[in-house]
């Protein structure tokens, strides 16, 4: 065992790790570049400079910080929509790396990681799910050894077929052979099979003259590393790439805190989500500098670390090192290496995220399907980047509609006992005589209060023989203006209708504001649980009778 400055013992295991992994990032940064539509360096620039500065920041064990699929897919959105020439739509892409790096550690700074909650789960599967979809369908012309262009991604998919006259025999052959083995050989946790592959890959090319056949190789990549510049662009042209930079960073964070956060539940392993945005954030600075790609801990090289059997970080370091050497030294071998294999790696890396289940789920819930299943929609019918801005719109708008649509729960007391439960669940409940008690599932806020009083105060009057009303507001630990004032309302319309309204688990800060805006007797009318509550308005009901009874 030996220690390295910064970082945690290592291992023969990290080592192994480490070269296994290298040989997936390579293949993955030649494909995930070309999805961005930039030289292959790039993401291997960035895999490198991603690993080494995580590894000294980060904490997770597992995660690989390179280019990711779903940050190339939106990067290639991005500078779609960027005016210029190739050019400088390349310093333009090495500006928003840099503008993620800096909103990373912004971030981290003003903690807030759990910005992250924002998206749902539900909307990260659906857009994961039409992510897949559409860069498999983009890989497969590279497999097939054919040319297509379309709009959108059903002409894509239309053009493809319609292509099938020219699709190469010899590059399909290589390109399911590889994909079939790279399937074949995940089932065996321990073995680098993209490493493998990509080794075959090469040899064939040698042996079988693969070129010779019309199958297209990678080619020389040239890894010249240069000090950033910034392009010749018009404010237009930086507005644009500022404002679709936040989606970039959101997704980016998301997949990786999903990545190392599932990984890390699985081995007991504590994370701190604002540590982790700040390392996101150098990591994307460092690729910034050797003029990369965005970079985070993408699911893929994640599980295959998990994989490939990872004690520590250092993991990440030794495959920085893997990928720099296998450059460095094995050039002109990666340069004979088909194009259909690089495909076949994307494909196989993206397999695990077109498994229906985790939203086949949701439908068996009754939960959140249909915002799954509109953010799947959003990705292929309105591309990449307007379907990640429609899918955190849609999880807002799901979670905005469960808030301001709240099940408002009737209680009952259970037997003799002092719990109160929903009477609709729990038959064997029981009602106390001439008190309602009513309990909103949702905290209180602008958009649900008038809805939840005003439902309240209906059946209550509605309902004969109601003298008292016990309000639960367990769920709200704070009140805005707007329902503290609708709360105020609520309760001088109870006041005209006849009914006493007493407060149960009532927060403190609430009792504060009910205080401030000069609720009259808050202490009298406020309790700390149901049972006390329902005892308050009993000793009211006897001071009154009293009261009557002596004025008589």
């Amino acid at each position: 065992m030996t220690k390295l400055s910064g970082l945690p013992a290592i291992n023969k295991a990290d080592v192994i790790a480490g070269i296994s992994v290298a040989g997936l990032m390579l293949p993955e940064a030649v494909a995930y570049a070309g999805i961005a539509g930039l030289p292959p360096h790039r993401a291997i620039l960035a895999g490198i400079a991603g690993c080494l500065v995580y590894a000294i920041f980060g904490r997770s064990r597992f995660a690989i910080v390179s280019p990711t699929s779903s940050s190339a897919a939106i990067l290639a959105a991005t500078l779609a929509i960027v005016p210029g020439d190739a050019t400088v739509k390349a310093g333009l892409a090495t500006v928003a790396v840099a503008l993620a790096g800096i909103l990373f550690v912004i971030a981290a700074a003003l903690r807030l990681g759990g910005i992250t909650g924002f998206i749902s789960r539900p909307v990260l599967r659906g857009f994961a799910l039409g992510l897949a979809i559409t860069i498999i369908l983009h890989q497969l012309p590279i497999l097939v050894g054919a040319s297509v262009q379309g709009s959108n991604i059903f002409s894509y998919a239309a053009a493809l077929f319609a292509a099938i006259p020219q699709w190469n025999p010899v590059s399909v052959a290589v390109g399911v052979v590889a994909l079939a083995a790279l399937l074949l050989v995940k089932r065996l946790p321990g073995i680098p099979g993209a490493f493998l592959v990509l080794a075959a890959g090469i040899l064939s090319s040698f042996v079988l003259d693969l070129a010779g056949h019309g199958v297209k190789l990678v080619g020389t990549i040239e890894v010249l590393p240069q000090w950033p510049s910034l392009p010749d662009a018009g404010w237009v042209a930086y507005s644009r790439l500022a404002q679709f930079t936040v989606p970039l960073v959101l997704i980016l964070f998301a997949e990786s805190w999903g990545t190392m956060r599932a990984l890390a539940l699985r081995y007991g392993d504590t994370l701190a989500v604002n540590r982790e945005l700040g390392a996101l954030g150098f990591a994307n600075i460092a690729s910034a500098v050797v003029q990369g790609m965005p970079v985070g801990a993408g699911f893929s090289a994640g599980f295959a670390s998990e994989a490939a059997g990872a004690k520590t970080r250092a993991t990440a370091v030794f495959a920085a090192i893997g990928l720099a050497i296998l450059i460095a030294c094995a050039g002109p071998l990666v340069a004979r290496l088909p194009e259909p294999v690089l495909a076949a790696v994307v494909i196989a890396a993206l397999t695990h995220a077109l498994d229906p289940s985790p939203i086949l789920r949701l439908r068996r819930l009754h939960r959140d399907f249909y915002v799954a299943l509109g953010a799947t929609a959003g990705v292929l019918i309105f591309g990449v980047l307007n379907g990640m801005l429609l899918a955190i719109a849609l999880s807002l708008a799901a979670m905005m509609h469960r808030l301001a649509s709240p099940y408002i729960a009737r209680l009952g007391r259970l037997g003799s006992s002092h719990n109160f439960v929903d009477l609709s669940r729990h038959q064997e409940a029981s009602e106390t005589p001439g008190v309602a008690i009513w309990r909103p599932g949702e905290p209180l806020f602008f958009g649900n209060a008038d809805t939840i009083f005003g439902e309240i105060l209906s059946r209550s009057r509605g309902e004969a023989g109601i003298r008292a009303v016990v309000l639960s507001l367990e769920e709200s630990s704070d009140l805005d203006s707007t329902a503290l004032d609708a709360l105020m309302e609520f309760d001088g319309a109870m006041r005209v209708a006849g009914i006493r309204l007493q407060f149960a688990r009532v927060h403190d800060r609430v009792r504060d504001l009910m205080t401030a805006a000069g609720m009259a007797d808050v202490d009298g009318r406020c309790s700390f649980s149901v049972d006390d509550a329902i005892a308050a308005v009993g000793q009211a009901a006897k001071s009154s009778a009293s009261q009557s009874d002596s004025s008589q």
